[in-house]
């Protein structure tokens, strides 16, 4: 046997391993980086754990069949991913513009995978061996199974599955899904054929079924966007694995079924899959190009959970992994941090110990385990639910744990922090101890807007949880003898914020002194509440109107949270004239933005004298703060404290 511990990813590595043909051939948008953070990696490891042989033929070259001819063609079937994110995410910006970088690829450069990357490798497969069994999954394939909205085209496309060809679509976490497929495949059942929970498949009638929801067809929802809100309400309602239906959706003459969502692993079972013999690192044949950029704020990070109930509209998280929560065993965590603390690169600092939710640990109470989530009420919002169970028991012990082990000096909590759930918590044991241990000057955390309407929108608390949450942080930061600052996540331009909102939302961010660097612009990625919001005007959760931004007026929303920055200053001026908030223009302490004279407008006697009231205005200004100088309130000090919450 070779000393190699990557999967093949060509024959001559075939001939090493001394086989002649593979079980499985995993095709993939990103590069192959051989760690637990990369979903390729799981799935191919699980497949090796069970005893299959697995290839890799990452980022093959699309304009040929080559590529994927390179390994053969596989025993049961080829899996093809287009990667960690959607590749049109990956590829351009909320304004539509091609991105220059992918930190997925060899030496952070894009251009390796091309767009609608699943689609485009199951036709090159297709054509290569006519025969063969495609299964899709990954994040791509999962949020497109049903006809969706697609913001690029900006019109509605079916399901990703009749457009790929493909004999089978897995959705979700795939761990459980694809162990049971390949027992089926090799049993000799065709992957058309699966009625396994988790997979999608093309039906031409629905005789077979006895127990299913029949939800509008994509002739429907692709001509009705009332019937496409309906559409999405239904999906979303049958989200777990408890309580979900099987859906029908017709395309045509023919039916997708969608099967419920596979049970999530549980704890012993997420052990497992973690600590298989992942090489943790890309594969050297990247090395000469610059190594993989994305493993780098994961090769030092420990994922220790899975699924969120926070249920944010805007988030993909509850049509992917799901609302029950699971998470790996305190001792299962800490194996892996004695290993990372082995690597001869390992600097003392562990960078995370989270997942898509870093503090939830466990189902959001004891009725969900057995009855499921519920479908008329969210576990945080609009308050948290009497039944939730607050409690941070078991994540502290992991963290002091792993605070304990020989060789690392400290340990970060990077991914996102649910602060109304904290506060939910009676004790402040938490608290307490991620400001004494865990922040390193600035905690990332997710308001998101400040509007209680826009927030209701998004599924998220009310402000004034916000506020409190800063309120402890800071006293809690303060007891502990550390500077440390919440920096808030911003989004502008959501389903349902107004110019309006934006402006309060600017006001909000200069009365607390917050100069974000960095906001969201409200994207509409595939199969989200909100992007139904975006795309119909509609609520899908209560069909009531929804009020959508945008245009110019996305942009002048995005410009309002980043005020400060003088490529926005005309932008922002129009935006205001626009809202006639005309009074937030000057050089008084309320004022978002100085007067200036547009570039577009004329040199004109009125903008002459335009000038002249503007010089007498600075004047004055300048005088008022002269005399009052000294009285003001003293600035934070340091580059970390432009960012102070209050």
């Amino acid at each position: 046997m070779p000393n190699n511990p990557f999967l093949p990813i060509s024959r001559k590595d075939m001939d090493e391993l001394g086989i002649e043909q593979l079980d499985f051939v995993y095709v993939c948008g990103d590069a192959y980086v051989d760690h637990p953070a990369f979903g390729h990696a799981i799935i191919s490891r699980v497949l090796e754990s069970l005893g299959y042989t697995v290839g890799i033929i990452a980022q093959p070259d699309w304009s040929s069949t080559h590529d994927f001819m390179r390994l053969g063609a596989p025993r049961l079937a080829f899996l093809v991913s287009a990667g960690n994110i959607d590749s049109m995410v990956n590829h351009y910006t909320v304004n539509k513009k091609r991105r220059s970088d992918d930190l997925y690829s060899p030496g952070g450069k894009s251009g390796h995978r091309p767009d609608r990357a699943t689609i485009v490798y199951c036709n090159r497969i297709r054509e290569a061996f006519p025969g063969a069994q495609i299964i899709i999954g990954g994040i791509e394939a999962s949020l497109r199974r049903f006809a969706h909205y697609d913001y690029w085209d900006n019109k509605v496309r079916r399901s990703i599955l009749l457009d790929s060809r493909a004999d089978c679509l897995t959705y979700g976490m795939g761990e459980k899904i694809i162990a049971q497929l390949a027992d089926s495949l090799s049993s000799g059942i065709p992957a058309a054929d699966t009625d396994i929970d988790g997979c999608c498949y093309i039906r031409k009638n629905t005789d077979f079924l006895t127990d299913y929801i029949e939800i509008p067809s994509y002739e429907e929802v692709r001509d009705d966007k009332r019937k496409y809100a309906l559409a999405t309400k239904l999906e979303f309602d049958n989200q777990d694995s408890v309580t979900a239906k099987t859906l029908v959706q017709k395309h045509g003459d023919r039916y997708l079924v969608v099967n419920p969502p596979m049970v999530p692993l549980e704890e012993s079972e997420l052990d497992e899959v973690y600590e298989l013999g992942y090489a943790l690192t890309y594969h050297p044949i990247y090395k000469p190009l610059g190594g993989v950029p994305a493993i780098d704020e994961v090769k030092f990070s420990i994922t220790h959970n899975r699924g969120c109930f926070g249920e944010c509209n805007f988030c993909a998280l509850t049509f992917h992994q799901g609302r029950a929560v699971r998470s790996r065993s305190v001792d299962s965590v800490v194996r892996e941090a004695h290993r990372l603390a082995s690597l001869p690169d390992f600097k003392g600092y562990i960078h995370d110990i989270g997942g898509p939710t870093a503090n939830f640990t466990h189902a959001s109470c004891q009725k969900q385990l057995a009855k499921g989530t519920c479908s008329a009420r969210r576990c945080l919002y609009p308050t948290p639910c009497k039944n939730l169970s607050a409690d941070h028991a078991k994540y502290l012990r992991m963290l002091r744990a792993v605070r304990a082990i020989p060789g690392i000096k400290k340990v970060f909590i990077r991914s996102g922090i649910r602060y109304d759930y904290l506060l939910a918590d009676k004790s402040d044991a938490f608290l307490r101890e991620l400001c004494e241990h865990h922040v390193s000057g600035q905690l990332r955390v997710a308001p998101e807007h400040i509007s209680d309407r826009v927030l209701a929108l998004m599924g998220k608390s009310p402000i004034k949880v916000y506020d409190k949450f800063c309120a402890r942080f800071d006293a809690a930061s303060k007891r502990a003898g550390k500077e440390q600052y919440a920096v808030p996540y911003l989004m502008s331009s959501h389903p349902g914020s107004t110019l309006e909102d934006a402006i309060e939302l600017a006001l909000y961010t200069k009365r607390h002194r917050i100069n974000p660097k960095q906001v969201q612009d409200f994207y509409p990625t595939p199969f989200t509440v909100s992007t139904c919001m975006y795309y119909t005007g509609i609520n899908p959760l209560d069909m009531t109107k929804v009020y959508v931004p945008r245009g110019e007026e996305k942009l002048m929303q995005r410009a309002l949270l980043q005020y400060s920055d003088p490529a926005n200053h005309n932008l922002v001026i129009k935006a205001l004239k626009k809202a006639h908030r005309e009074d937030l223009i000057g050089f008084g302490p309320d004022c978002l933005v100085r007067p200036r004279l547009l570039k577009d407008e004329k040199k004109t006697t009125s903008n002459t004298k335009h000038r002249k009231e503007i010089k007498n205005e600075l004047s004055d200004f300048r005088r008022k703060k002269s005399v009052t100088k000294g009285k003001g309130r003293p600035q934070p000090k340091g580059g970390a404290a432009k960012a102070k919450r209050r």
